[in-house]
């Protein structure tokens, strides 16, 4: 019965799990270029249970059967597999924002940060005090040639990403890089990422590895509300039945200590 308080526990910490990632990804339904986090869950290897008490040898002519005939096989429980990012790509939202630009495809925005170079899909940019161009958080977002420096925002970027100015003067170009594992990126906040020795190192995107750009648009997330409210209802009926188990072993483990001492007291 105590086998079954831990199978129980197994399975609502699993879809707390689950429910911590529903519930970040319905507060960034709004954040552009957001993408949604996956838990997966599996279950611990099964135990196949087979009768111990049984000699395999029928009483009739018919010869010997399976020594341990199969009962069933017993559940062990549930962990968190792993949580992942789906980089499916986002819808895209006019804003006529000369700064403002979003691509179609793979593909990641670098930029400089206090920690090094880090990597966007949220494409809401402005100009700094400097002259700069920088996301909201007032990071650098980086060209091909370092720091996207402007004099105004009356800027045009064309498909490839090559940035001009009014006077038809080529400013740079953007920095995108893709990863060979971009699944394995880490969330830094703030809506960036970073890599790691799984994800692979960054490398820029050129030829048909390079997306389109789209200037005056950003990439909404690719958060579906509908689908993560269903989902939130499912982790929360699972859990309430996982918790209805444990207090149901423990019920029964209970009437089995009072008639356990019962029995010693005669």
């Amino acid at each position: 019965m105590i086998r079954g308080w831990y199978i129980g526990a197994s399975g609502m910490n699993a879809q707390q799990n689950r429910l911590d990632a529903i519930s970040n990804n319905l507060a960034n339904v709004d954040t552009a270029g957001y993408k949604k986090d996956i838990s997966v869950s599996k279950n611990f290897s099964e135990l196949l249970i087979r009768r111990a008490s049984f000699d395999g040898v029928y009483p009739t002519s018919a010869g010997s059967a399976d020594g341990a005939p199969i009962i069933g096989k017993l559940g062990l429980g549930v962990e968190t597999n792993e949580s992942f990012t789906d980089f499916q790509q986002g819808s895209f939202r006019a804003t006529e924002g000369r700064t403002d630009v979003a691509f179609g495809g793979k593909g990641f925005f670098a930029v400089e940060t206090p920690l090094g170079e880090r990597y966007t899909r949220d494409g809401n940019f402005i100009l700094g005090k400097e002259g700069i161009l920088e996301t909201k958080d007032g990071y650098p977002v980086l060209g091909e040639g370092g720091y996207i420096r402007l004099s105004n925002d009356r800027i045009t970027i064309n498909e490839d990403g090559m940035i001009t100015s009014e006077d038809n003067e080529v400013i740079d170009r953007f920095k995108v890089v893709r990863f060979d594992n971009e699944r394995y990126l880490k969330k830094m906040g703030s809506n960036l990422y970073s890599t790691n020795d799984i994800a692979g190192p960054a490398h820029i995107a050129e030829g048909a590895e390079r997306p389109r750009f789209l200037q005056g648009y950003i990439e909404t997330s690719n958060v579906n509300v509908v689908n993560e409210m269903v989902q939130m209802i499912e982790v929360n009926r699972a859990y309430e039945a996982n918790q209805k188990t444990i207090t149901s072993e423990d019920s029964m483990m209970g009437t089995l200590w009072g008639k356990t001492a019962v029995y010693s007291g005669r």
